[in-house]
């Protein structure tokens, strides 16, 4: 059971540090795309708003998910550490609270990759639509919002 207690943990946590980096590398590499568009490039609003919006659906969905993988592991480390209690029939309290602690920690590091996560894709969403208005700007183009 020792042994899957580690798998569960390792794996839970890897799997959250793997959406992490996938999450900061697409917003670095969208960040930098966005800083060097030149929106008068642009035949159409439309065709700018693909450009700028690609691949931003990865940090959204890494944003949404990682609070679940993490609660995903604190369930099963609970889970674990009741299955623990039964076999051995009484257990001291530091071997449960261990136990819960450590399950405890898998919700803490989804939380840790949501937020960040969350606040970069509201930051690229805001960076987009400056770039959009910078585009309606030097075209001439009116939002439906300003008529």
């Amino acid at each position: 059971m020792e042994e899957l207690k580690k798998y569960l943990d390792y794996g839970i946590i890897g799997i959250l540090g793997f959406m992490s980096f996938l999450a900061l590398a697409v917003a670095v590499e969208r960040y930098l795309f966005i800083r060097s568009v030149k929106v008068e490039q642009y035949p159409s609003k439309a065709l700018l708003e693909k450009d700028l919006t690609k691949r931003l659906y990865i940090i959204a969905t890494v944003a949404s998910n990682a609070p679940y993988i993490g609660l995903l592991g604190t369930v099963l480390g609970i889970i674990l550490t009741f299955y623990t209690i039964g076999e051995k029939g009484f257990v001291n309290t530091r071997e449960i609270m261990v136990g819960l602690a450590l399950a405890l920690k898998a919700t803490a590091m989804g939380l840790l990759v949501a937020i960040p996560s969350s606040m970069l894709y509201n930051f690229l969403l805001r960076k987009i639509r400056e770039k959009l208005l910078e585009y309606e700007a030097q075209s001439g183009e009116c939002s439906s919002s300003q008529r």
